[in-house]
């Protein structure tokens, strides 16, 4: 099978999983939407994963009803692990976050995330550090391309033993250039680097090194 940054991060992702079960008897991972993650769930069932002893977050959601094809947890229904779903369905928001922070495991193992062209990675809207510097571990943000969100915070994303960033295409060049530049405008900027995997496409990587 040819390798792809998709494919790299999945066989990645299983052999942490792995690690975690060996280790610590189960594994706590938080994942992302986003248009790479069915490919990269796809090909991480492809691999040799105990998933009898995986537990999977969501990193964030859309506040939307259920069935609404915005939704990021109708993409992990193939995970044949137990889902937290994030329960962005409750009328009291703020209670909602509450709840699901209770949940959490007192450290992820894993923390898989995405970065947008403006620069966000979880749902940490550029140009407002709030929801980021937030002493909670799971915030609501009011409207965030239009649409309100809940979202792990910074102090559980950076407090996972390991994290992943997964971005591929073209129009994630600029940012991806700016990020590795150290432009710390970017809320993707403030993921810890120690023990923070980054996969790339050529599209992505295009303009590193101009």
């Amino acid at each position: 099978m040819s390798s792809t940054p998709v494919r790299d991060g999945a066989v990645w992702l299983a052999g942490q999983l792995r690690d975690a079960v060996r280790e610590r008897g189960g594994a706590a991972v938080a994942v992302s939407g986003g248009s790479t993650a069915p490919a990269l769930f796809a090909d991480l069932l492809d691999e040799d994963v105990p998933w009898e002893a995986v537990s999977v977050w969501q990193v964030d959601e859309r506040i939307a009803p259920d069935g609404d094809p915005r939704r990021n947890v109708l993409q992990l229904d193939v995970l044949p692990a137990r889902v937290y779903a994030m329960p962005v369905t409750q009328p009291d928001l703020s209670e909602a976050a509450l709840r699901y922070e209770r949940t959490l495991p007192d450290r992820f193992d894993i923390v898989h995330l995405g970065v947008g062209d403006d620069g966000h990675t979880a749902s940490w809207p550029p140009g407002d550090d709030t929801v980021i510097e937030s002493e909670h571990c799971v915030e609501i943000v009011p409207e965030f391309h239009g649409v309100e969100r809940m979202t792990l915070t910074a102090r559980v994303v950076n407090g996972a033993r390991r994290r992943m960033v997964l971005a591929h295409g073209v129009g994630k060049a600029p940012v991806i250039r700016r990020w590795v530049g150290g432009d710390e405008t970017l809320p993707v900027a403030r993921l810890e680097q120690t023990d923070t995997r980054v996969f790339l496409d050529a599209g992505a990587a295009a303009e590193l090194g101009q």
